[in-house]
């Protein structure tokens, strides 16, 4: 098989450090969007995290060594903490990149996307739920949303920040997808997020996607990431789908057919060649980042408790009490989640295991059971038909287990979370 990469293996061991850290600074927010995990409030809460806390959970981030990992603050809307600057200032002094996921409200104004990127931080992501103000704005439950996104969209990187445009996939928006890519490409991102629902909060209320449409809408996020840079979050099978389209390229057949990819995939894929969208313009994919939750990931909540993903609401502990490193090390719940032997059902049997294990905070939101099979995946382990291709691109146990081959180490290409 040919030497490009197709999936990015984090560079450093997961079981003793994070790729990324996200806090949720805050609860309060102005939105009422349909699918919030933190069921956002109006006002804040009494137990947030207050600035001496906050700063010594930046500290604690600083010990997992350096580089730290990424450390995201969002919300809620973090701009609804009046010390937000002081805190990304003092990551900086702390040897910790900061980056910031505000909401889309009147907050978002040049003058503070101004100090936020003087103060330090390294990167802004946005939320664009729909290419029009009917559907973002009515996703978002509050009108202006969608001006507000796109002008702060093109402030920062006007400012010169790095962007990254988050989308939630849902009933609402399923065909619209190709008109998003269209304005992330017109606008610029360093990266374009497909965020797959998880039944928590507010979004326990969405409709939800059946596993087919799944499948083809991560094949339609697979083909856009030669237009533009493309990820997908609580999505861990786009990593399964890579792998089978780089075989199934290599060989020179077609993905339609051998994956059964249906009606949704062939309109989403209409659309982007009406629009444009398939003459490329990139040379490559972005490979998908090998992260999952509690695998690279960790997610502090407003209050402090420790969590392996903002939409996986079972606690490991809180770092009010024990260090952020320690409970990551070697809580229960983080080093089961990054065994892949405990996995069941279909994603305990299957041959990706290993580089997908399927959204953990999915598999509990419907079943109770953070172990069980990804219900958002119609894969039948052992079913794609090249298995012996497919092998020389899977990794072997000890780059599972979150060392990976010397080879394969390099600079991290950096998402803004």
């Amino acid at each position: 098989m040919s030497g490009v990469q197709a999936i990015r293996r984090q560079h450093q061991n997961v079981a003793d450090k994070p790729f990324i850290v996200i806090w949720e600074s805050t609860r309060a927010c102005p939105l009422a969007c349909l699918h919030c995990r933190a069921e956002a409030v109006p006002d804040r809460h009494p137990r947030e995290l207050d600035t001496a806390t906050a700063k010594d959970l930046l500290h604690q981030v600083a010990a997992f060594g350096q580089p730290a990992p990424l450390f995201v603050i969002t919300g809620g809307d973090p701009f609804q903490r009046p010390d937000l600057l002081e805190l990304i200032r003092y990551g900086e002094e702390a040897g910790v990149r900061v980056a910031v996921s505000p909401s889309g409200t009147p907050t978002l104004t040049p003058d503070r996307l101004r100090a936020v990127h003087e103060a330090g931080a390294v990167g802004l992501s946005l939320s664009l739920d729909g290419s029009t103000a009917e559907l973002h704005d009515g996703f978002r439950g509050v009108p202006g949303v969608f001006r507000w996104t796109l002008d702060a969209w093109d402030t920062a990187r006007a400012l010169g920040m790095k962007v990254q445009i988050n989308t939630t996939v849902a009933r609402h928006n399923l065909l619209d997808l190709p008109d998003i890519v269209r304005l992330v490409a017109e606008h610029g991102a360093m990266l374009w997020s497909a965020f797959f629902l998880v039944p928590t909060g507010r979004g326990r209320q969405l409709g939800v996607l059946t596993a087919a449409e799944a499948e083809d809408v991560l094949n339609f996020v697979h083909d856009v990431g030669l237009t533009v840079p493309a990820k997908t979050t609580e999505a861990h099978h786009f990593r399964r789908v890579a792998l089978q389209r780089k075989v199934l390229a290599e060989l020179g057949e077609d993905h339609v057919a051998v994956l059964g990819l249906g009606p949704l995939y062939r309109q989403l894929r209409d659309r982007a060649a009406e629009l444009g969208l398939n003459a490329g313009g990139r040379r490559a994919r972005r490979p998908p980042l090998d992260v999952n939750a509690g695998r690279g990931f960790v997610f502090i909540s407003h209050t402090g408790t420790v969590h392996p993903s903002g939409f996986l609401p079972l606690g490991a502990g809180s770092v009010r009490e024990r260090p952020l490193p320690e409970i990551y090390r070697t809580s229960e719940l983080f080093t089961g989640l990054r065994d892949p032997d405990r996995l069941r059902g279909r994603c305990g049997a299957c041959e990706f295991r290993r580089v997908c294990g399927g959204s953990r905070s999915r598999a509990y939101g419907v079943t109770g059971d953070p172990y069980a099979e990804e219900p958002w995946c119609g894969y039948r382990p052992g079913t794609f038909p090249y298995q012996r291709e497919l092998a020389a691109l899977l990794p072997g146990d000890a780059t599972a287990a979150g060392s990976s081959p010397p080879s394969e180490r390099r600079a991290p290409q950096q998402d803004v979370m």
